[in-house]
């Protein structure tokens, strides 16, 4: 009895603890929210609610059961799902359909893409010119805004920009998720130089041509947000590309790998927020002390940054994005996130708080408005039978 009643003790402690925790993200999340202010209408009012109470239940939860890539992954997808819900029911309402004219692109009405950030850096600095059809300052998603949010991301969190905040990356998360076990077990490691290889590639056509090649043909993620309208073979076929890679990169390879393939093997905005890891003061350590070689996180490292070099190198490859999938893995506890300059092993768990808190707040801030968004739309359909308002 009394070996019972000390568990009882011990759960206790840990629902205050985690109690404690969440109360400054609840005050967080709620003066973002109330930021931007209170809705009026009663379906708006119940939207909030419910998103600010997922939130925050999936940071208890994190707490909690100190299992960090859960309830990451839990918010991330749905973030990602409710950004398509969102955005094409937008695109819809506004134009009529998820079509981009070449009107659209003259007036600069395209929503920026983070996609495009390594293609215009060389153009920009070299003819003064942003190459993509949006807005500087105003509307949605306006490119200074998008600008000045990544590179605040990618200086305080690093690639963990591509597990916290990409609404792309949750799309094949969500897919990889589906299989219980891998049918494709075995990728070789070449496969992984080739986002880098693709970045090289259009950074260098995109200066050539002063266009965003990547966006014109690459982009799997046209299929689920805009494409130009099919005016010409060459547009029918690159929404042929389009949409193929969408098919094969981020629904049947994750659903066969149980890895983002998406992420790990072809996006070059990965392969580019990789070398960002170097700037931000948190990495993912593994004490060669405590691992007993077991290659677990190796296996289940969704962007194939862990393997047997990086296992006996003490930490993960540059492309980590830090979704603490190994960290919750690893039996032995020799896998943590860790601060930079401090000593390997120490302080696990202050040292995950430290980076959880700053990167679920930039979860929270990018997903909050996806989440309420989808929720106001569904429930318009539901009570008017249409997303459009």
């Amino acid at each position: 009895m009394a070996r019972v009643s000390d568990d009882d003790k011990g759960h206790s402690r840990s629902l205050v603890k985690a109690i404690l925790l969440t109360l400054p993200m609840l005050l967080l999340t709620g003066f973002m929210l109330s930021g931007v202010g209170l809705p009026q209408e009663r379906m708006q009012q119940v939207a909030l609610t419910i998103t600010y109470v997922f939130i925050n239940g999936m940071f208890f939860l994190m707490m909690y059961t100190r299992r960090t890539n859960r309830y990451r992954s839990t918010l991330f997808v749905v973030y990602s799902l409710c950004f398509v819900i969102s955005f094409i029911s937008n695109l819809v309402e506004t134009r009529g359909s998820m079509v981009l004219s070449h009107e659209d692109m003259v007036q600069g009405d395209t929503p920026f893409c983070h996609m495009v950030i390594p293609m215009v850096i060389i153009p920009a600095a070299f003819t003064r010119t942003i190459i993509f059809p949006g807005s500087m300052l105003e509307g949605f998603a306006a490119i200074g805004t998008m600008l000045v949010l990544w590179l605040g991301a990618s200086i305080a969190l690093g690639r963990a920009w591509c597990s916290w905040g990409c609404f792309y990356g949750g799309l094949d998360e969500g897919f990889s998720c589906i299989a219980k076990k891998p049918i494709i077990k075995n990728i070789s490691k070449k496969w992984t130089y080739l986002p880098f290889a693709i970045l090289l590639v259009i950074v260098l056509t995109s200066a050539a041509s002063l266009s965003p090649t990547y966006c014109g043909w690459l982009c799997p993620f046209k299929a689920v947000t805009e494409f130009e309208e099919i005016s010409s073979s060459t547009v029918l076929l690159q929404t042929i590309i389009f949409f193929s890679l969408f098919i094969g990169l981020v629904i049947i390879l994750p659903i066969l790998t149980k890895r983002r393939t998406q992420c790990g093997l072809f996006c070059p905005i990965g392969a580019f927020q990789s070398f960002t890891n170097k700037l931000n003061i948190f990495d993912v350590r593994i004490d060669p002390e405590k691992c007993s070689k077991c290659n677990l996180c190796s296996k289940v490292c969704p962007t194939f940054s862990v393997d047997s070099e990086s296992i006996d190198a003490g930490k993960p490859r540059i492309t980590c994005t830090k979704c603490g999938k190994c960290v919750d893995s690893c039996p032995k506890e020799a896998v943590s996130f860790h601060i930079k300059g401090t000593p390997i092993g120490l302080s696990h768990e202050r040292a995950r708080l430290l980076f959880v808190y700053p990167a679920f707040l930039f979860l929270s801030i990018m997903a909050s408005g996806m989440v309420f968004g989808a929720l106001e739309r569904i429930s318009l359909l539901v009570t008017t039978g249409s997303m459009i308002r």
